[in-house]
């Protein structure tokens, strides 16, 4: 055993190294981004757990590429959600350059009030599917595939590839990505792979709207026109195909997920200015209601 004496050279010096150990840390979190992204990383898992805690007592069907969670009443449609995932995990990954590193766990819940409990939303609040904290929950088909081959309409109409594609973006920017920009990458991707748009009514139905500028689509996004501002979300990913090429939609990610922010990531991958582009955006959807 140590002596009196011994311990009370060892305690201070041992404070000492903690205090160096402390002042050392928060240096390399202001300047590094490798703790963000273990902090990060570490709250994903955690949410991915909590999740698969909450569901225990769920069937399970485990694909090559998912883990497909479900209640017994669902079960005729676990096959379904199952087909409709891996249908769209090749292309995805392809497009993106990136695939996770664990079997995705989507939940299947089976009605949109069950699906809104999760997240702590009204229970009139409904939803195809969501993404949060590395799974992807859905609602059960039978809720809003009411007539037709439902498999078809599921894999041709659900949220599968967007879903999967929110949670690449999530996997490869660590989270740091406005909102506009994840729900036009994950429309654009949606409608490569599946054809399947959403409703946009000041472009199919030529009414005068008033667009809305990044800041406010980043601040209010739920409280906007949804219609409007999907549609927008979508237009501005297309814009960038059109003038940059498809391959700078991700290379701001890869830009993204080392820490830049929009603007900067945008003007890295593309060479241009990012407040440029959205004038040019917001001058061309005008142009485009005007005739």
């Amino acid at each position: 055993m140590l002596g009196e004496r011994n311990l009370f050279i060892i305690k201070p010096i041992l404070g000492l190294m903690i205090a160096i150990s402390i002042l050392a840390l928060f240096s390399w979190l202001k300047t590094s981004i490798n703790p963000r992204q273990v902090v990060f990383n570490w709250s994903r898992f955690l949410s991915r757990e909590n999740t698969g805690f909450a569901t225990r007592n769920f069937e399970r069907l485990d694909t090559e590429h998912f883990i497909i969670k479900y209640t017994e009443a669902n079960r005729q449609n676990a096959p379904i959600v199952s087909e409709a995932a891996e249908q769209i995990f090749e292309p995805v990954i392809r497009m993106f350059n990136f695939e996770p590193p664990a079997p995705t766990m989507v939940v299947m819940y089976p009605d949109s009030a069950s699906l809104a409990k999760t997240f702590g939303w009204d229970k009139t609040e409904k939803a195809m599917g969501v993404y949060w904290g590395g799974t992807i929950r859905i609602l059960n088909p039978d809720e809003w595939i009411t007539d037709g081959d439902k498999r078809q309409t599921f894999i041709r109409e659900g949220p599968m590839a967007h879903e999967f594609a929110h949670l690449l973006v999530d996997y490869i920017t660590l989270g740091n990505y406005p909102r506009w920009y994840t729900e036009g990458v994950a429309q654009y991707v949606e409608k490569k792979i599946t054809g399947f748009e959403l409703f946009n009514p000041a472009k199919y139905n030529n009414q005068s709207v008033e667009y809305y500028d990044f800041v406010t689509l980043e601040r209010d996004f739920d409280h906007l026109d949804q219609g409007i501002a999907y549609g927008q979300c979508l237009q501005a990913t297309e814009m960038i195909v059109a003038k940059y090429g498809e391959d700078k939609v991700f290379a701001i990610l890869e830009y993204l997920g080392q820490g830049n922010d929009m603007k900067q990531s945008f003007a890295k991958a593309t060479g241009q200015s990012f407040d440029r582009f959205e004038q040019e955006m917001l001058e061309m959807q005008q142009l485009d209601i005007a005739v």
